[in-house]
């Protein structure tokens, strides 16, 4: 590894450490728990040839985060399970009974390879702009008003190009949901 890399690596730790430390405590149980994925995240990042051709390191973090923590629940009794909350009332859409159901077949793990995948080509459809207020939103869990003040933006602009995204994830996330279900 050279000292350049090196220098990405510490610099993506700094940059990113503290929201992805959050991000996945509030995902697991045990802050212990949070520690051992990130730095299983820290390593596979670690791992990457050339790092400069991450284009997104922020949603490339969040995945193999997300990643992570999947593995660690089929690893874990099914009642941790409900530690993971994905639901949308309004739809009555729970994406928790797609990513963490407790009986692992190929047709569950094919239904959950659809969902992520769905996902980000969804979000790389989406705006530049939109797609960032929702990674930093959801993903990384700014408020909208700390995304407003970050950007310089009127919260305003913000609120709407969440609500786009939301807009737009939702309507094609349930597509999948309607395809798997119905």
């Amino acid at each position: 590894m050279t000292t350049d890399t090196g220098n990405t690596i510490a610099d993506t730790i700094k940059e990113y450490g503290k929201r992805l430390f959050g991000f996945i405590r509030n995902k697991v149980r045990t802050e212990e728990d949070a520690e051992d994925i990130l730095q299983d995240v820290w390593y596979q990042l670690s791992n990457v040839i050339n790092i400069e051709e991450i284009g997104q390191m922020s949603g490339w973090l969040h995945q193999v985060a997300r990643n992570k923590i999947i593995d660690k629940y089929r690893k874990k009794t099914p009642e941790l399970l409900e530690d993971f909350n994905y639901e949308d009332d309004r739809d009555g859409f729970n994406l928790s009974e797609i990513l963490l159901a407790d009986n692992y077949t190929p047709e569950t793990e094919y239904i959950r390879e659809a969902f992520w995948k769905e996902l980000f080509l969804a979000l790389e459809e989406l705006p530049e702009n939109q797609r960032q207020v929702f990674v930093w939103n959801e993903l990384e869990e700014l408020t909208l008003q700390d995304i407003a003040d970050n950007t310089g933006e009127n919260l305003k602009t913000i609120i709407s190009r969440k609500g786009y995204a939301v807009k737009h994830l939702r309507k094609r996330m349930k597509r999948l949901y309607d395809e798997f279900f119905n």
